[in-house]
């Protein structure tokens, strides 16, 4: 396969040669290429340039002109031009694509529109932390890539976009996370929809301040999502009315969820055994959902996804037939099983305060008895977000267990002791594997156990080292040790 680089960047060019493939890493670089110079935090990718036309690059995209042999598209925002070329190169993406942003829930609302689309009928995927997954209509599921980067490379993008296509996917959501948004890794997705759901402090390592942060995922809206869109916002956010103010300027048709919603409202939510009713307002009628799912956070998620899933064609009926046969994501409130003497265990993904303070709350109405929690924070990651954390758990917990999460190249002990500066009264237990059974030995009728903070994470980062660990299975394992 090959294209015309003027058809590839959209320009008139005096040397137009034939491209068989787009990447913006030099490794990747084979005769015909377009490499994509791209500036980095750490390296420049100007400094690989020369490289990679040795290799046999025929054009490079870069933000100046390199004085190459090969023609060179200077572009004051070469991420961007290296996406949209990418998807011209790949040329096929599924009919309907949505995107959502927001700290926390992507995963899950990914996962929901997945299988919304799924049982509607329609041939769907969802693209984020877990991975490339492909839902068919008569139930199957079809893992494509593992779990990893929340959103891959845009180049990546393009050529999975492609690759699904041609699978027969015609509905698609992706988790549109700050970073992906700011390196232009979707710029390349043409969007029907994208949601908002929350924006808390995390990234900060990254994107310095909340106003950067807020930034980032705002251009999801201001950029990427064209006029005549649809906007599904949580309108119970603070921080909705920026969100609401970007769509409008952007011309895009906002629907908005929640219990201040008015596309969606929430007029109600009680507890059941298996998760909990909603009664929920839409166009004139009232619909009673049973969602399978705890907590209240899963149901403002669920009805980001029903609002995502209606901006892409489906009628309400199909879109709250879904929520009430929808499975929770893997590691986001996941139930592991009881203890040997009553009460339950679940594993979530939590790691940011909002995170635990929401997974904490959202659990507390089903505690009858101790609500008991182990968490951890990540190293070479905002510090500023430890006391908090500890303080969060201190107070909404009965028992805090403040334990190692991935120290990266951190030291464990020092991570800990920034936490327990705002957890009073909570156990010191490094040993990650040790601090669950200490939880898990305390559960008795009425309790609940939530492991936070590494989901469905298969690994534990120590000193550069990844080690296999799994929450789930640690979990489990430290139930039947204490049922035998």
């Amino acid at each position: 396969m090959s294209r015309r680089l003027s058809d590839l960047v959209k320009r008139d060019l005096a040397a137009d040669p034939e491209i068989a493939g787009v990447t913006a890493d030099s490794r990747k670089v084979r005769p015909g290429f377009l490499f994509a110079a791209l500036p980095g935090s750490q390296v420049d990718g100007a400094e690989f340039a020369a490289k990679a036309v040795a290799a046999g690059a025929a054009a490079v995209i870069a933000d100046r002109d390199l004085g190459l042999s090969v023609p060179t598209i200077a572009t004051p925002d070469p991420r961007r031009a290296y996406a949209l070329a990418a998807a011209n190169f790949w040329g096929r993406q599924p009919q309907t694509c949505v995107a959502v942003t927001g700290t926390n829930g992507k995963t899950s609302v990914a996962n929901f529109c997945r299988q919304i689309f799924a049982r509607a009928g329609r041939t769907s995927a969802s693209m984020g932390t877990l991975g490339v997954t492909v839902s068919y209509p008569d139930g199957r599921d079809e893992q494509l890539t593992p779990p990893g980067l929340t959103t891959p490379d845009a180049a990546d993008v393009a050529e999975l976009l492609a690759r699904i296509t041609d699978m027969g996917v015609t509905h698609f959501a992706m988790e549109a996370s700050s970073h992906g948004v700011d390196q232009r890794r979707l710029d390349g997705v043409k969007l029907t929809a994208a949601g908002y759901l929350n924006l808390t402090q995390d990234h900060l390592d990254y994107h310095g301040t909340m106003e950067a942060y807020r930034a980032a995922k705002l251009r999801l809206f201001e950029t990427l999502l064209p006029r005549g869109g649809t906007a599904v916002l949580n309108a119970d956010s603070d921080d909705f009315p920026a969100f609401a103010a970007a769509a409008v300027c952007a011309g895009q048709t906002i629907l908005s969820v929640g219990e201040a919603g008015q596309g969606l409202k929430l007029v109600s939510r009680s507890l059941l055994p298996e998760g909990q009713r909603l009664e929920v307002l839409a166009q004139g009628r009232t619909f009673d959902v049973r969602l399978p799912l705890a907590g209240g956070f899963q149901a403002s998620n669920a009805l980001v996804a029903a609002g995502l899933c209606l901006a892409a064609g489906l009628t309400l009926d199909e879109a709250f037939a879904g929520l009430e046969a929808l499975q929770g994501a893997p590691g986001r409130l996941q139930r592991v099983g009881a203890g040997p003497r009553g009460g339950e265990a679940y594993v979530d993904y939590a790691h940011t305060p909002d995170g635990l303070e929401t997974v904490l709350k959202a659990l507390r109405p089903h505690v009858t008895g101790k609500l008991i929690v182990v968490f951890g924070a990540g190293g070479d990651r905002d510090r500023g977000k430890r006391p908090i954390m500890g303080r969060i758990a201190a107070e909404l917990a009965d028992v805090a267990i403040v334990t190692d999460d991935n120290p990266r190249s951190e030291d464990p002990a020092a991570i800990r002791a920034e936490v327990l500066t705002g957890a009073k009264g909570a156990k010191d237990i490094g040993d990650r594997r040790e601090a669950i059974r200490a939880g898990a030995a305390m559960l008795g009728e009425g309790d609940i156990l939530v492991v936070a903070g590494k989901g469905h994470e298969q690994g534990q980062t120590v000193a550069g080292v990844v080690h296999p660990f799994d929450d789930v299975t640690e979990t489990a394992q430290a139930l039947e040790l204490f049922h035998g």
